[in-house]
């Protein structure tokens, strides 16, 4: 049998001070949701779509940009393409890639925005942080496999040429496996991010990341075959390195984060 509480007495607390701070997501209606992401979702969509019609009008500047280093792996110094729209749908996919990393800070601003409610006030203060860090962080990412990854998986590829074969790549291949392996770096570099919100609140600590340490080398062995494009070795553990060492870095982050939250508790 419930008990039920004498009118007017307060009901016994035993939260956290800013629990009480937190809004209300959970007063809001599934429905009220649906809107909610729906209004994200456009105006990340008008983000991406003015980064491409800014993009577009510099498409040419990125092709030479991205190709022009590339040259020097291909034997005549071109590129071939063999279906009609190949080259246009290539810079339509160009200026797009550009456009998203114009609209990143926004994009991530509102997914911050769109979990924010199921947040507490303690936490809520972490959107600057949170869009800044994602956005260096997924710049390293793609900047690492534009000068270092990228460059060097294709100039593997193309150490089997022979007198009997030349190597002369269609663009579309070329351009996707570039877009794949951007995008992933991109994600990857977001390691030390994550490990900082989830020290600060708690999450993971210094010593439990550095205990999985051996857990974590084979977990990201096997992100780094199912991450990258290709089936070759050199692909792969140019994700892989990286990985390790952001890995390393993050149990740094950790240990500082925590370290901070017990001199501020002494």
């Amino acid at each position: 049998m419930a008990l039920v509480p004498f009118p007017g007495t307060p009901t016994p607390y035993d939260g956290d001070p800013d629990d009480d701070e937190s809004s209300g997501a959970d007063k809001m209606s599934f429905l009220e949701h649906l809107d909610e992401l729906r209004k994200r979702l456009i105006v990340c969509v008008s983000a991406l779509a003015i980064g491409f019609v800014v993009c577009w009008a510099y498409v040419e500047r990125l092709v030479d940009f991205i190709f022009v280093p590339l040259r020097a792996t291909i034997k005549g110094g071109k590129f071939q393409y063999i279906e009609p729209g190949e080259g246009f749908m290539m810079r339509m996919k160009l200026a797009a890639l550009a456009g998203l990393f114009l609209a990143l800070p926004i994009i991530l601003w509102q997914i911050w925005r769109f979990v924010a409610p199921g947040l507490y006030s303690n936490e809520k203060r972490f959107a600057i942080p949170f869009v800044v860090l994602s956005t260096v962080f997924f710049t390293l990412g793609a900047a690492f496999s534009h000068y270092i990854a990228f460059p060097w998986t294709m100039q593997f590829f193309a150490s089997y040429e022979s007198d009997y074969m030349l190597f002369i790549p269609t663009i579309s291949p070329v351009f996707a496996m570039y877009v794949k392996m951007m995008l992933a770096m991109g994600l990857v570099f977001e390691m030390p991010t994550a490990v900082f919100f989830l020290a600060r609140i708690g999450v993971v600590t210094a010593g439990f990341l550095l205990r999985q340490f051996k857990y974590a080398v084979l977990v990201i062995f096997i992100a780094a075959a199912i991450l990258t494009p290709g089936t070759d070795v050199v692909s792969q553990a140019m994700m892989a390195g990286p990985m390790i060492v952001l890995y390393l870095i993050s149990i740094v982050i950790a240990w500082l984060v925590g370290k901070k939250k017990v001199e501020a508790e002494a």
